[in-house]
């Protein structure tokens, strides 16, 4: 009988990498998605891939459900090779794609029982589990609906209960809340952390920071197809940025110099100007009165900060 990662004493679920990658790399041509990267997810944590749009994040992520074929360097799920046995990870890997890819056709508690068969799911056990997913993603009641009559949050939640149907070890997230509005990101949110703390690994890939620090244990952040950071959201944050932030609009020129003078890291942005430091108050003292500025803020650094500190203010394709 098959042990699950849900099965192992927590001693060795805590040594478990589900995923490994080394020397990842993926070409579409002349096009490097994916540069030689490197990483490894343990199991029972929730891990993040962030990054500006065309990074390399949802390439590196069909790669790892067996979707694009690995260029080269070696990637391993669940210690098997994704080049030799994708259809053994495909059935232990729940995918919830950014596209509600449903089935308009069928009611919503349809959708899952006909998703169960691609899995060999018994018709007895696949309604059992059916109405369990829908009673804890909060559809039960909306079970008899049409895709078309569901909001995009329902639809959301409906498509991460699909992913669940087969009872995945892995559970891997492509900007789930994309469009939602504030309520039903944090009831996905909600199922998220239930989730991890059942013990599912996950994998979210993001646009949004407030997501990624409050859900992933850790993360890295990508850009131009490689891994700039890796690590626990807060320690990057610390270690990169700072603690606290302070903001200054409508700066004078001076101000930038006196920053660069006293050896404060700082960044500029149209007519703001970013000082990174372990103690704003002292900053906000040299300023205060000495300087014509519009406004001058201190606030906590948060994930953001790193995110536009890493890849840049400007605008991607």
């Amino acid at each position: 009988m098959k042990r699950r990662f849900k099965d192992l004493p927590a001693a060795e679920v805590l040594m478990s990498t589900v995923i490994e990658a080394s020397g990842l790399t993926k070409r579409y041509g002349d096009l490097v998605a994916v540069d030689g990267i490197d990483f490894a997810i343990r199991s029972g944590e929730c891990y993040g891939f962030l990054g500006p749009n065309g990074a390399g994040k949802t390439t590196t992520v069909k790669m790892i459900h067996c979707f694009a074929p690995v260029t080269s360097g070696e990637l391993r799920v669940f210690g098997m090779d994704v080049r030799v046995k994708p259809r053994e990870i495909k059935t232990r890997i729940g995918v919830c794609q950014q596209e509600d890819n449903l089935d308009p056709d069928f009611s919503v508690h349809r959708n899952l029982l006909v998703f169960a068969r691609y899995f060999g799911i018994p018709a007895p056990e696949a309604q059992t589990r059916s109405k369990e997913l829908l009673e804890f993603m909060g559809l039960w009641e909306r079970r008899n609906d049409r895709i078309r009559e569901l909001s995009g949050g329902l639809k959301r939640r409906l498509v991460i209960a699909r992913a669940l149907v087969n009872d995945p070890d892995l559970l891997i997230l492509d900007e789930p809340t994309t469009g939602l509005d504030p309520q039903s990101r944090h009831q996905v949110w909600d199922r998220v952390r239930t989730l991890r703390k059942q013990g599912k690994t996950i994998l979210l890939t993001t646009h949004y920071m407030d997501e990624a620090q409050t859900l992933c244990d850790r993360l890295v952040i990508m850009d131009h197809g490689r891994i700039l950071v890796e690590g626990a959201p807060a320690e990057l944050v610390r270690s990169r940025v700072g603690r606290e932030v302070v903001e200054v609009w409508g700066y004078p020129p001076e101000l930038v110099e006196l920053a660069k003078s006293r050896g404060w890291s700082h960044e500029i942005d149209t007519d703001r100007l970013f000082i990174y430091t372990d103690s704003g108050e002292p900053v906000l003292s040299a300023i205060a009165g000495k300087y014509t500025v519009e406004r001058c803020t201190v606030r906590m650094a948060g994930l953001e900060d790193l995110f536009l500190r890493l890849t840049g203010r400007e605008l991607r394709e």
